[in-house]
């Protein structure tokens, strides 16, 4: 029995790598055109800076093929709905996270889900495995050391097998930061080029129509938020968002303990950065937020989880939205 366990479970295969570099984001370049309601980086026009220069590399990143098709949806949207700059880019960020981001963060749940139900089949591997291990290593007098690489070395391939399987590799969940991420630096460039007048179309100023297209307290979309509500509003709703996922969590190990801490540091940190950006911006960052959260709660719902085909885990719940309430208030109102 040991035999044949082990000819299938303690074949030598190279372990699986994985690296990932995530982008860089591009800092802000300085000089060149000057607004008097922003600070002097925040109005630079990125053609001021020399090919050689030290922000040469964000010149590229600003007139780049992405950026520029940003432009262009953004102009598309406004000149084919004839609405106000504020509800074009609101109206934009809507359509781009509903026929973009919603499908693809179905997906990861959906990958997640699946990853989530083979946990216990893991175990079981997990558990004969070691057995198998502690009796070859006694048999063949292997160290400590070499009976554990060898474990780690087909633990890895078995569980890489089990994804193949499936097909549910937790790499594939990643594929909506890929797509978001890059998405939201593209549209805050192209609206930083839209305030700053780096972008004209046909003849007219985007940035004048900018300047008078605004909403409520903040008529001027090329100048900053005085007041701080619209930042201190991002950052509150991307509080939500991260209390939300930590809420959903139970039993989070030392590592995903640490990345919810600096999510929640950079969400604090946003909005210090938000109130020195012209108000376009910030406006797409909290229609962004508010959609991201919206989309958060709406993949909770076990209807639309039935839609999406996401299969049902152990730790789904017929009623979520009572038990997030429940977290929610035991976590942040019973203890005060």
């Amino acid at each position: 029995m040991l035999c044949r366990l082990g000819c299938r479970w303690l074949r030598p295969l190279p372990a699986l790598q994985l690296g990932i570099r995530v982008p860089p984001l591009a800092p802000t370049s300085t000089g060149g055109i000057k607004h008097s309601a922003l600070p002097a980086w925040a109005v630079a026009s990125v053609s001021a800076v020399g090919s050689g220069g030290p922000g040469s590399w964000y010149e590229a990143l600003a007139t780049s093929a992405p950026v520029q098709g940003a432009e262009e949806v953004l102009l598309g949207v406004h000149t084919a709905t004839g609405l106000p700059w504020w509800a074009c880019i609101g109206l934009t960020t809507v359509a781009l996270r509903g026929a973009v981001t919603l499908p693809l963060a179905a997906y990861q749940h959906y990958i997640l889900a699946k990853v989530e139900n083979l946990q216990p089949e893991i175990k079981n591997i997990a558990r004969h495995l070691n057995q198998e291990i502690a009796i070859r290593a006694n048999q063949l007098k292997w160290s400590k050391r070499a009976a554990r690489l060898t474990y780690l070395k087909n633990m890895r391939r078995l569980v890489s097998e089990l994804y193949v399987r499936d097909n549910c590799h937790p790499f594939k969940a990643t594929v909506l930061v890929w797509i978001q991420f890059p998405m939201w630096i593209f549209m805050s460039i192209a609206l930083r080029n839209f305030s700053t007048g780096a972008t004209h179309s046909e003849g007219f100023s985007v940035q004048e129509q900018l300047a008078n297209d605004g909403i409520l307290w903040f008529r001027d979309l090329t100048a900053l938020d005085s007041t701080w509500i619209l930042p201190i509003s991002v950052g509150v709703i991307n509080l939500l968002i991260v209390e939300i996922f930590a809420l959903q969590k139970t039993g989070m190990s030392r590592f995903q303990t640490y990345i919810t801490y600096f999510v929640r540091a950079v969400s604090v940190l946003m909005i210090p950065v938000a109130a020195t950006v012209p108000s376009s911006i910030v406006l797409y960052w909290l229609c962004s937020s508010f959609m991201g959260l919206s989309q958060n709660l709406l993949l909770r719902s076990p209807r639309f989880r039935r839609l999406c085909r996401i299969p049902l885990t152990k730790s789904d719940s017929d009623t979520p939205y009572k038990d997030l309430f429940a977290a929610f208030y035991a976590k942040f109102i019973s203890r005060t």
